[in-house]
């Protein structure tokens, strides 16, 4: 029996991007589903928030001591991960709003290019090449991952704003917080390092996919 696994993200989260390929792997390795579901982080609620310049310089900032720390520290952990495959992490200038994107994934879901979509988006917007508060460049990205876009405008407005509010609202109640979020059998498991321990379980329960 197929089991389903409720993965949440979002695409200004970096350790949301460590998390993605592996998780692919789930699906790959075992007989899973990844039901994929975008969560848009409250950053500046735990974090503060700030703005940064070309040159390093802090434009704006609502954060105290402790949270520059964590901060700080975060990007140099993940940097270290980063490193490690081969992908590039570079800290954001701003505080973005990932809604957009978000709907993005949704809209990539229905037109059947969803992968492809969510590789572009991550890989470019932790290079600082993607804008995804635009909807005019997440539009692009969808086109580019092999949708239709007619229907993007529209969907953007009503449909998919609508259905990422109620997936939201659905996640938050079920006590998911942060990302990469999983859900099996409605037990949650917040972080990346939680992906090998998921991957024992399937494994002792038989669902690991026979090879050869």
């Amino acid at each position: 029996m197929t089991v389903s696994i409720a993965v949440y993200s979002d695409y200004k989260s970096p350790y949301a991007y460590l998390a993605k390929d592996p998780a692919y792997e789930l699906e790959r390795d075992f007989d899973v589903r990844l039901d994929w579901r975008p969560f848009v982080l409250d950053i500046p609620a735990y974090l503060g928030s700030a703005e940064v310049g070309a040159a390093g310089e802090v434009l704006r900032e609502s954060r105290n001591a402790h949270q520059w720390r964590r901060v700080r520290y975060s990007y140099m952990d993940v940097r270290r991960a980063a490193n490690r495959r081969g992908l590039t992490i570079l800290g954001t200038r701003k505080i973005f709003d990932s809604t957009i994107a978000a709907i993005g994934m949704l809209y990539a879901q229905r037109a059947g290019t969803f992968r492809r979509y969510h590789d572009i988006t991550f890989e470019r917007f932790w290079r600082r090449e993607l804008d995804i508060e635009s909807p005019e460049v997440v539009g692009a990205v969808l086109a580019e991952s092999g949708a239709d876009i007619a229907g993007w405008p529209a969907f953007l407005a009503g449909e998919g704003h609508a259905e990422r509010q109620r997936l939201q609202r659905e996640a938050e109640e079920s006590g998911v917080f942060g990302v990469p979020s999983l859900v099996i059998d409605g037990e949650l498991y917040w972080g990346r390092e939680h992906l090998a321990n998921i991957r024992e379980m399937l494994t002792a329960a038989g669902h690991a996919k026979r090879t050869g």
